[in-house]
Protein backbone atom coordinates (compact mmCIF):
# COMPACT_ATOMS: atom_id res chain seq x y z
CA UNK A 1 0.00 0.00 0.00
CA UNK A 2 3.24 2.72 0.88
CA UNK A 3 4.31 1.61 -1.81
CA UNK A 4 1.49 1.99 -4.32
CA UNK A 5 1.11 5.99 -2.49
CA UNK A 6 4.82 6.31 -3.08
CA UNK A 7 4.51 5.66 -6.62
CA UNK A 8 1.31 8.04 -6.77
CA UNK A 9 3.49 11.11 -5.08
CA UNK A 10 6.40 10.68 -7.42
CA UNK A 11 3.62 10.98 -10.55
CA UNK A 12 2.25 13.94 -9.26
CA UNK A 13 5.18 15.35 -8.70
CA UNK A 14 7.22 14.61 -11.95
CA UNK A 15 3.35 16.25 -13.99
CA UNK A 16 3.80 19.38 -11.73
CA UNK A 17 7.37 19.39 -12.72
CA UNK A 18 6.49 18.84 -16.42
CA UNK A 19 3.41 21.26 -16.00
CA UNK A 20 5.84 23.64 -14.86
CA UNK A 21 8.43 23.32 -17.71
CA UNK A 22 5.40 24.01 -20.18
CA UNK A 23 3.95 26.70 -19.22
CA UNK A 24 7.19 28.41 -18.01
CA UNK A 25 7.42 30.31 -21.16
CA UNK A 26 3.74 31.47 -20.85
CA UNK A 27 4.43 33.48 -17.17
CA UNK A 28 7.86 34.72 -18.67
CA UNK A 29 6.55 35.98 -21.51
CA UNK A 30 3.27 37.79 -19.41
CA UNK A 31 6.28 38.93 -17.04
CA UNK A 32 8.03 40.35 -19.90
CA UNK A 33 5.16 42.56 -21.06
CA UNK A 34 5.75 44.75 -18.01
CA UNK A 35 9.62 44.60 -17.73
CA UNK A 36 11.55 47.48 -19.01
CA UNK A 37 14.00 47.71 -22.11
CA UNK A 38 16.93 46.74 -19.39
CA UNK A 39 15.42 43.55 -17.86
CA UNK A 40 14.33 42.08 -20.80
CA UNK A 41 17.13 40.15 -21.24
CA UNK A 42 16.60 38.47 -17.57
CA UNK A 43 15.53 35.01 -16.75
CA UNK A 44 13.51 35.84 -13.86
CA UNK A 45 9.63 35.91 -14.31
CA UNK A 46 8.50 38.74 -11.70
CA UNK A 47 10.11 42.33 -12.87
CA UNK A 48 11.73 44.17 -10.79
CA UNK A 49 10.85 47.23 -11.66
CA UNK A 50 7.22 46.72 -13.35
CA UNK A 51 6.20 49.29 -15.70
CA UNK A 52 2.75 50.09 -18.27
CA UNK A 53 5.28 52.05 -20.77
CA UNK A 54 4.81 48.64 -22.87
CA UNK A 55 1.35 49.10 -23.68
CA UNK A 56 1.33 52.81 -23.22
CA UNK A 57 3.55 53.30 -26.49
CA UNK A 58 2.91 49.48 -27.91
CA UNK A 59 -0.80 51.17 -28.56
CA UNK A 60 0.85 54.05 -30.65
CA UNK A 61 3.74 52.31 -31.85
CA UNK A 62 2.52 52.05 -35.41
CA UNK A 63 2.74 55.26 -36.98
CA UNK A 64 -0.74 56.44 -38.31
CA UNK A 65 -2.41 53.57 -36.88
CA UNK A 66 -3.11 53.00 -32.98
CA UNK A 67 -4.24 49.68 -32.13
CA UNK A 68 -7.78 50.38 -31.97
CA UNK A 69 -7.52 50.37 -35.84
CA UNK A 70 -6.66 46.99 -35.86
CA UNK A 71 -9.32 45.75 -33.18
CA UNK A 72 -11.80 47.77 -34.96
CA UNK A 73 -11.20 45.69 -38.63
CA UNK A 74 -11.35 42.28 -36.19
CA UNK A 75 -14.46 42.89 -34.53
CA UNK A 76 -15.61 43.53 -37.96
CA UNK A 77 -14.31 40.61 -39.64
CA UNK A 78 -15.23 38.20 -36.76
CA UNK A 79 -18.85 39.64 -36.19
CA UNK A 80 -19.84 39.15 -40.02
CA UNK A 81 -18.28 35.67 -40.43
CA UNK A 82 -19.79 34.40 -36.89
CA UNK A 83 -23.70 35.95 -38.29
CA UNK A 84 -22.89 34.80 -41.89
CA UNK A 85 -21.92 31.20 -40.46
CA UNK A 86 -24.89 30.91 -38.11
CA UNK A 87 -27.00 31.73 -40.80
CA UNK A 88 -25.68 29.18 -43.28
CA UNK A 89 -24.70 26.44 -41.71
CA UNK A 90 -28.31 26.66 -39.52
CA UNK A 91 -29.83 26.91 -42.75
CA UNK A 92 -27.83 24.08 -44.56
CA UNK A 93 -27.98 21.89 -41.11
CA UNK A 94 -32.23 21.96 -41.18
CA UNK A 95 -32.34 20.42 -45.30
CA UNK A 96 -30.14 17.54 -44.20
CA UNK A 97 -31.83 16.84 -41.36
CA UNK A 98 -35.55 17.74 -41.91
CA UNK A 99 -35.85 17.88 -46.28
CA UNK A 100 -35.90 14.87 -48.70
CA UNK A 101 -34.34 15.27 -52.08
CA UNK A 102 -32.22 13.48 -54.35
CA UNK A 103 -28.63 12.01 -52.87
CA UNK A 104 -29.03 13.71 -49.53
CA UNK A 105 -26.43 10.68 -48.16
CA UNK A 106 -24.59 11.19 -50.86
CA UNK A 107 -23.69 15.22 -50.64
CA UNK A 108 -23.81 14.54 -46.60
CA UNK A 109 -21.02 12.07 -47.08
CA UNK A 110 -19.28 14.69 -49.03
CA UNK A 111 -20.14 17.50 -46.81
CA UNK A 112 -18.02 14.87 -43.96
CA UNK A 113 -15.45 14.17 -46.03
CA UNK A 114 -14.10 18.49 -46.54
CA UNK A 115 -13.59 17.71 -43.06
CA UNK A 116 -10.73 15.67 -43.62
CA UNK A 117 -8.95 18.36 -46.03
CA UNK A 118 -6.71 20.60 -44.07
CA UNK A 119 -6.60 24.33 -45.31
CA UNK A 120 -3.59 23.80 -46.58
CA UNK A 121 -4.66 21.77 -49.89
CA UNK A 122 -7.47 24.30 -50.52
CA UNK A 123 -5.44 27.14 -50.09
CA UNK A 124 -3.83 27.81 -53.68
CA UNK A 125 -6.81 26.68 -55.49
CA UNK A 126 -9.04 29.49 -53.39
CA UNK A 127 -5.95 32.00 -53.71
CA UNK A 128 -6.43 31.76 -57.44
CA UNK A 129 -10.51 32.04 -57.35
CA UNK A 130 -10.24 34.82 -54.83
CA UNK A 131 -7.56 36.67 -56.70
CA UNK A 132 -9.74 36.17 -60.45
CA UNK A 133 -12.61 37.52 -58.77
CA UNK A 134 -10.64 40.81 -57.13
CA UNK A 135 -11.13 39.89 -53.45
CA UNK A 136 -7.54 40.06 -52.57
CA UNK A 137 -6.88 42.75 -49.66
CA UNK A 138 -10.43 42.33 -48.55
CA UNK A 139 -12.30 40.63 -45.88
CA UNK A 140 -14.52 39.03 -48.83
CA UNK A 141 -12.34 35.46 -49.19
CA UNK A 142 -13.40 35.07 -45.39
CA UNK A 143 -16.98 36.20 -44.98
CA UNK A 144 -18.35 34.69 -48.64
CA UNK A 145 -17.12 31.18 -47.63
CA UNK A 146 -18.61 31.42 -44.26
CA UNK A 147 -22.25 32.44 -45.82
CA UNK A 148 -22.37 29.09 -48.03
CA UNK A 149 -21.31 27.60 -44.97
CA UNK A 150 -18.13 27.00 -45.87
CA UNK A 151 -15.32 28.72 -44.23
CA UNK A 152 -13.29 27.78 -41.25
CA UNK A 153 -15.21 24.92 -39.53
CA UNK A 154 -17.95 25.25 -41.67
CA UNK A 155 -18.22 21.58 -42.17
CA UNK A 156 -18.05 20.79 -38.26
CA UNK A 157 -21.02 23.09 -37.92
CA UNK A 158 -22.99 21.81 -40.22
CA UNK A 159 -22.37 18.08 -38.79
CA UNK A 160 -22.74 19.33 -35.07
CA UNK A 161 -26.22 20.96 -36.41
CA UNK A 162 -27.68 18.46 -38.09
CA UNK A 163 -27.08 16.07 -35.25
CA UNK A 164 -28.97 18.16 -32.80
CA UNK A 165 -31.51 18.57 -35.01
CA UNK A 166 -32.19 15.16 -35.63
CA UNK A 167 -33.03 14.84 -31.95
CA UNK A 168 -35.58 17.48 -31.88
CA UNK A 169 -39.09 15.80 -32.22
CA UNK A 170 -40.25 15.68 -36.13
CA UNK A 171 -43.86 15.58 -34.01
CA UNK A 172 -43.26 19.56 -33.87
CA UNK A 173 -42.78 19.84 -37.98
CA UNK A 174 -45.92 18.15 -38.28
CA UNK A 175 -47.95 19.91 -35.83
CA UNK A 176 -46.58 23.65 -37.15
CA UNK A 177 -47.39 22.40 -40.57
CA UNK A 178 -50.94 21.80 -39.32
CA UNK A 179 -51.20 25.13 -38.45
CA UNK A 180 -50.33 26.36 -41.86
CA UNK A 181 -46.71 27.09 -41.40
CA UNK A 182 -44.26 26.82 -44.20
CA UNK A 183 -40.96 24.41 -44.50
CA UNK A 184 -39.14 27.79 -44.14
CA UNK A 185 -41.50 29.27 -41.02
CA UNK A 186 -40.78 25.77 -38.93
CA UNK A 187 -37.21 26.69 -39.34
CA UNK A 188 -37.39 30.04 -38.11
CA UNK A 189 -39.80 29.04 -35.64
CA UNK A 190 -39.55 25.94 -34.01
CA UNK A 191 -36.03 24.73 -34.92
CA UNK A 192 -33.57 28.04 -34.43
CA UNK A 193 -35.04 28.34 -30.98
CA UNK A 194 -34.54 24.89 -30.07
CA UNK A 195 -31.15 25.51 -31.56
CA UNK A 196 -29.67 27.66 -29.01
CA UNK A 197 -27.56 25.43 -26.80
CA UNK A 198 -26.10 24.29 -30.58
CA UNK A 199 -25.62 27.85 -32.13
CA UNK A 200 -24.29 28.77 -28.76
CA UNK A 201 -21.01 26.45 -29.49
CA UNK A 202 -20.92 26.85 -33.29
CA UNK A 203 -20.61 30.93 -32.25
CA UNK A 204 -17.47 29.96 -29.87
CA UNK A 205 -15.55 27.90 -32.01
CA UNK A 206 -16.45 30.52 -35.17
CA UNK A 207 -15.16 32.99 -32.65
CA UNK A 208 -11.87 31.48 -31.86
CA UNK A 209 -10.79 29.53 -34.86
CA UNK A 210 -11.47 32.89 -37.06
CA UNK A 211 -9.26 35.26 -34.11
CA UNK A 212 -6.40 32.77 -34.04
CA UNK A 213 -6.20 32.44 -38.06
CA UNK A 214 -3.35 34.37 -38.86
CA UNK A 215 -2.26 32.51 -41.93
CA UNK A 216 -5.68 32.91 -43.39
CA UNK A 217 -5.48 36.42 -42.67
CA UNK A 218 -1.83 37.20 -44.16
CA UNK A 219 -2.92 35.60 -47.27
CA UNK A 220 -5.56 37.69 -48.08
CA UNK A 221 -5.45 40.97 -46.53
CA UNK A 222 -2.48 43.06 -47.81
CA UNK A 223 -3.08 46.75 -46.82
CA UNK A 224 -2.47 48.18 -43.39
CA UNK A 225 -5.48 49.65 -43.22
CA UNK A 226 -7.16 46.39 -43.39
CA UNK A 227 -4.84 44.86 -40.79
CA UNK A 228 -6.23 42.61 -38.16
CA UNK A 229 -4.47 42.50 -34.36
CA UNK A 230 -2.37 39.26 -35.38
CA UNK A 231 -1.38 41.07 -38.38
CA UNK A 232 -0.30 44.30 -37.07
CA UNK A 233 1.79 42.51 -34.25
CA UNK A 234 4.10 41.05 -36.95
CA UNK A 235 5.04 45.21 -37.84
CA UNK A 236 7.16 45.40 -34.71
CA UNK A 237 9.50 43.22 -36.27
CA UNK A 238 11.27 45.67 -38.52
CA UNK A 239 14.75 43.72 -40.13
CA UNK A 240 15.78 47.08 -40.87
CA UNK A 241 15.78 48.30 -37.02
CA UNK A 242 15.93 47.65 -33.28
CA UNK A 243 12.65 45.92 -32.72
CA UNK A 244 10.95 46.65 -29.39
CA UNK A 245 10.21 43.70 -27.86
CA UNK A 246 8.98 44.78 -24.91
CA UNK A 247 6.16 46.56 -26.76
CA UNK A 248 5.76 43.61 -28.92
CA UNK A 249 5.26 41.51 -25.79
CA UNK A 250 2.39 43.71 -24.23
CA UNK A 251 0.33 43.86 -27.53
CA UNK A 252 0.72 40.14 -28.32
CA UNK A 253 -0.25 39.77 -24.37
CA UNK A 254 -3.28 42.09 -25.58
CA UNK A 255 -4.24 39.83 -28.43
CA UNK A 256 -5.01 36.82 -26.37
CA UNK A 257 -6.89 38.40 -23.74
CA UNK A 258 -10.15 38.27 -26.03
CA UNK A 259 -9.63 34.40 -26.69
CA UNK A 260 -8.57 33.62 -23.40
CA UNK A 261 -11.64 35.29 -21.87
CA UNK A 262 -14.01 33.71 -23.71
CA UNK A 263 -12.91 29.77 -23.85
CA UNK A 264 -12.92 30.43 -19.85
CA UNK A 265 -16.21 31.91 -19.38
CA UNK A 266 -17.85 29.70 -21.95
CA UNK A 267 -16.57 26.43 -22.17
CA UNK A 268 -18.91 25.03 -20.07
CA UNK A 269 -21.45 25.73 -22.57
CA UNK A 270 -18.67 24.24 -25.08
CA UNK A 271 -18.46 20.93 -23.62
CA UNK A 272 -22.72 20.64 -22.93
CA UNK A 273 -23.19 21.63 -26.32
CA UNK A 274 -20.97 18.86 -27.93
CA UNK A 275 -21.47 16.35 -25.33
CA UNK A 276 -25.53 16.99 -25.84
CA UNK A 277 -25.05 16.50 -29.82
CA UNK A 278 -23.39 13.55 -29.37
CA UNK A 279 -26.60 12.07 -27.95
CA UNK A 280 -28.52 13.09 -30.58
CA UNK A 281 -29.43 10.90 -33.82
Amino acid sequence: MRQVKSKRIMAHIFLIALCFVMVYPVFWWFGAAFKPVSELTSSNIIPLQPTLDNFIYGWTAITNYPFTVFYANTAFLIISVLVTSIISCSLVAFGFARLEFPLKKFWFAIVLTTLMLPNQVTIVPQYVMFDFFGWIDSYLPFIVPHALAGGIGGSFFVFLLVQFIRGIPKELDEAAKMDGCSTFEIYYRIIVPLLGPALVTVSIFCFLWNWDDFFGHMIYIKSIDNYTVGLALKLFVDSQSATPWGQLFAMALLSVVPGTLVFFFTQRYIVDGVATTGLKG
